[in-house]
């Protein structure tokens, strides 16, 4: 059983250490028996968005989203297509703000998004940095046909952490939704206190840190609708995550103490 997994701009969207992201979904599958085929394709080279199972978007400055756009608008129809078909997408930070509609500058002008997603960015005047806890809405880990209550319920984690870093606001329209509520920190723009967003299957986030090595629950979700999309509907193998949860479970209980 194999998976492909696609690094797209590593050399340019790679903010505080967003390739492990990478890594993480990488040894997850790995530790199960599944081959990792992980591919790096940067600014003007070819990508068959068709043969790949996973794309990652990592975090950019506003130099780098000048730059990229451009380039993303040339697989825009093949993109939009595939996710449409279901393709597993994690964005996060600039990669996030692309797919949506624009980014608004300081002096005004809009950068062009995708479209792909109904939301927009605003620039803003301070920086929205320090870690965060969200509260996961109940939708975040059910798939498009939704689990019974009772295989919901055996998810350990109803919680992300994570540390965002950004002065980008962003706000969600129609037909998305967050990934969840913010109770510590600022989340997409310290207005609305949510985080992230959600469609179909494509999860936009401001956290760094990276994001999956703190939250092995969302990894494998991730890889669980990869390998439904593939025809695949056998369960995940467990793995002994007591390490990852206490960890994670540790920064959730300090940084709920300190709010």
């Amino acid at each position: 059983m194999r998976l492909t997994i696609c690094h797209l701009y590593p050399d340019l969207l790679d903010l505080y250490g967003d390739r492990g992201n990478i890594l993480a979904l990488a040894a997850r599958c790995r530790w199960r028996g599944i081959i990792p085929e992980i591919q790096k394709v940067s600014l003007g080279e070819d990508l068959d968005i068709s043969a790949i199972d996973i794309l990652f978007l990592g975090g950019g400055s506003d130099r780098e989203q000048g730059l990229l756009v451009q380039d993303l608008m040339r697989r825009e129809n093949e993109l939009r297509a595939a996710i449409e078909n279901g393709l597993v997408v994690l964005a996060i930070c600039g990669g996030y703000q692309m797919l949506g509609n624009y980014y608004q500058i300081a002096n005004g002008e809009k950068i062009p998004g995708l479209g792909i997603l109904d939301l927009w960015t605003i620039a803003g005047t301070k920086r929205l940095i320090g870690n965060v806890v969200v509260d996961l809405d109940p939708s975040t880990l059910r798939g498009e046909i939704e689990d019974s209550a009772e295989t919901y319920a055996k998810r350990k984690i109803k919680t992300l952490v994570g540390f965002e870093n950004h002065s980008g606001k962003t706000y969600l329209g129609e037909g998305v939704t967050p990934l969840g509520k913010v109770l510590v920190g600022h989340g997409n723009n310290d207005q609305d206190r949510v985080e992230g967003v959600r469609y179909r299957n494509v999860f936009g986030s401001y956290l760094h840190g990276p994001l999956l090595p703190k939250n092995p629950h969302l990894t494998d979700f991730l890889l669980e609708l990869a390998l439904e999309r593939r025809g695949f509907d056998t369960p995940l193998q467990d793995l002994d995550d007591h390490l990852e949860i206490l960890a994670h479970d540790a920064m959730v209980n300090k940084l709920l103490k300190q709010a």
